[in-house]
C-alpha cells in the first residue's frame, strides 16, 4: 500500500506549479519557431542574391550546350553499338534545404535504371546525388566530384570534371548528363544531355558536311564538347538550385509564422487560464477564512 502511495509523491520532493510547466514549454518552443524563421529569412536573401547572380552567368554559359547540341543533331551522332555501356553523369551539389531538386536527378536515374543497371556506370557531381544513389546502385558509382554548389562554378571546373570522365578508365560508347534545367522562379525541368566518344563521333553518317576533320581535331573537340556540357549543365543546375532553395526558405518562413501566432494564441490562453485558476484559489481561501 505504501509502494502506491510514493507514486503521488513530487518528483526530488519538489511539488509542480500547476501550469507553470506548459506555459515553460511553450515559452520556449515559441523562442525556437521564432529564431528558426530569423534563419530561414537570412537564407532566403542570401539564396535572392545568389540567384540573381546565377541568372546573368546562365546568360551567357547557354550558348556553349546550345552549340554543342546542335552539332550533335546535325551530324546525327549516335553511341557506338559495339560498346553498348553506358556513362551516367549526375549533376547535383554539396548543398541541400532547396527543396527535391537534387532528389529528381536521383530519381530519374533510378528510375532509368531499375530494370538492367550492369552496363551503366554512374558518376556523382555533387555529394547530395552520392549520399541519394549509394543507397541502391552503389556498385553502379565509378566516383565522385566533390566541393560543387559552394562557389559558382567555372569553365576550369567543367574542365577538370571532364578529364575525370575521360580519365576514369570506364569503356563506355554514349554517355548522358542528368541536370536540371532552368524555366521559371519557381519550375525547373530534370532533363538529359548526351554526348559522345571521339570514334563515335568519327563514326557519324553526317560527318562529311565538315572538311579537314582529322583525329586529331575530332578528339579535340569531343574533349572541349564534353567540357563546354558540364559547365552548362553546371550553371543551369546552379541557377535551378538557387530559385529552389529561395521558394523553399520563403514558405519556410511562411509556415514558421503560421505557427507562432498559433503557439502565441495558445501561450496567451494557458496563461490566462493559470492566472485564472490561482485566483479562484486565493478567493475561495479568503471565503474560508
Amino acid at each position: 500500500m505504501f509502494s502506491r502511495c510514493a507514486l503521488l509523491l513530487p518528483h526530488n520532493g519538489h511539488q509542480q506549479v500547476r501550469g507553470m510547466a506548459t506555459l515553460k514549454t511553450i515559452s520556449m518552443r515559441l523562442k525556437s519557431v521564432k529564431n528558426i524563421q530569423k534563419i530561414t529569412q537570412s537564407m532566403k536573401m542570401v539564396s535572392a542574391a545568389k540567384y540573381n547572380r546565377a541568372e546573368r552567368e546562365l546568360r551567357t554559359a547557354r550558348p556553349y550546350g546550345a552549340a554543342t547540341k546542335a552539332f550533335y543533331e546535325k551530324v546525327d551522332v549516335k553511341g557506338e553499338e559495339e560498346k553498348p555501356n553506358q556513362l551516367i553523369v549526375a549533376c547535383s551539389s554539396d548543398r541541400g534545404l532547396c527543396g527535391a531538386i537534387h532528389s529528381n536527378v536521383c530519381k530519374h536515374i533510378k528510375a532509368e535504371l531499375a530494370e538492367d543497371s550492369s552496363k551503366a556506370a554512374i558518376l556523382c557531381v555533387g555529394d547530395k546525388s552520392r549520399a541519394q544513389l549509394s543507397r541502391v546502385l552503389a556498385q553502379n558509382i565509378i566516383g565522385q566530384v566533390g566541393e560543387v554548389g559552394r562557389k559558382p562554378a567555372t569553365f576550369e571546373d567543367a574542365a577538370k570534371v571532364a578529364t575525370f570522365i575521360l580519365n576514369s578508365g570506364y569503356d563506355f560508347g554514349s554517355g548522358k548528363i542528368i541536370y536540371n534545367r532552368f524555366r521559371t522562379v519557381v519550375t525547373y525541368d530534370t532533363l538529359e544531355l548526351p554526348f559522345f566518344t571521339a570514334s563515335g563521333i568519327s563514326a557519324a553518317e553526317k560527318i562529311g558536311v565538315y572538311d579537314s576533320l582529322d583525329a586529331d581535331v575530332v578528339q579535340s573537340y569531343m574533349e572541349y564538347s564534353l567540357a563546354s556540357l558540364m559547365f552548362f549543365a553546371l550553371k543551369e543546375g546552379a541557377c535551378s538550385e538557387q530559385s529552389s532553395r529561395m521558394t523553399s526558405m520563403d514558405a519556410a518562413s511562411k509556415n514558421a509564422g503560421e505557427m507562432i501566432d498559433k503557439l502565441t494564441l495558445t501561450y496567451n490562453r494557458t496563461r490566462q487560464a493559470v492566472i485564472t485558476g490561482e485566483l479562484i484559489e486565493i478567493i475561495s481561501g479568503a471565503a474560508c477564512v
